[in-house]
């Protein structure tokens, strides 16, 4: 198998595509016991979360991994982040829903697409990009982050689900 990542500007059509990668990486992590980061009820069940991924992608940057020409992970950029994490005080260009197809877990899909992140955010002239994920876990997600050159700043929570907010200057 051609394990190649090649990577492509998404727009409005691509969000099932967007909502399948999430459906897997959700299936993903259950497989392995992780039900507190996105739940056990995949994202394309979920109305109010389809909702927030086509806003998210209409009002953002969706961008979309694909091995083999097979769609393999995504993210959205923003210029800001979601309600529940305060803006920066500076330009910023903010990681969203990045997941990656289980099928394709291990291939650095994660990684090519955070790279990606971080050349558009400097081709746009902004200096910023941040990111908040999953503190539970053992801080597992956090350390990925950290390992991609991301560093923590504030946390928050979303009722009793804990959050980290992580950035890098670029």
């Amino acid at each position: 198998m051609d394990t190649a990542i090649t990577i492509r500007k998404g727009g409005a059509a691509d969000v099932p595509v967007m909502l399948g990668i999430l459906d897997s990486a959700v299936g993903w992590l259950n497989g392995r016991g992780i039900t507190a980061q996105w739940g056990t009820e995949p994202f394309s069940a979920r109305p109010k979360t389809v909702a927030l991924v086509e806003r998210v992608a209409a009002e953002g940057e969706p961008w979309l991994a694909e091995v083999g020409g097979v769609p393999a992970g995504t993210l959205t950029l923003t210029p800001r982040p979601g309600e529940y994490v305060a803006p920066a005080g500076e330009p910023e260009s903010y990681v969203r829903f990045l997941a990656t197809d289980a099928r394709f877990h291990g291939l650095g899909v994660g990684a090519a697409l955070l790279a990606h992140a971080a050349e558009e955010t400097r081709r746009r002239g902004v200096s910023l990009l941040r990111v908040d994920c999953f503190a539970g876990g053992e801080g597992r997600l956090v350390s990925y982050y950290e390992r991609q050159g991301f560093t923590r700043t504030e946390t928050f929570a979303v009722g009793d689900w804990p959050g980290q907010v992580l950035e890098r200057r670029v």
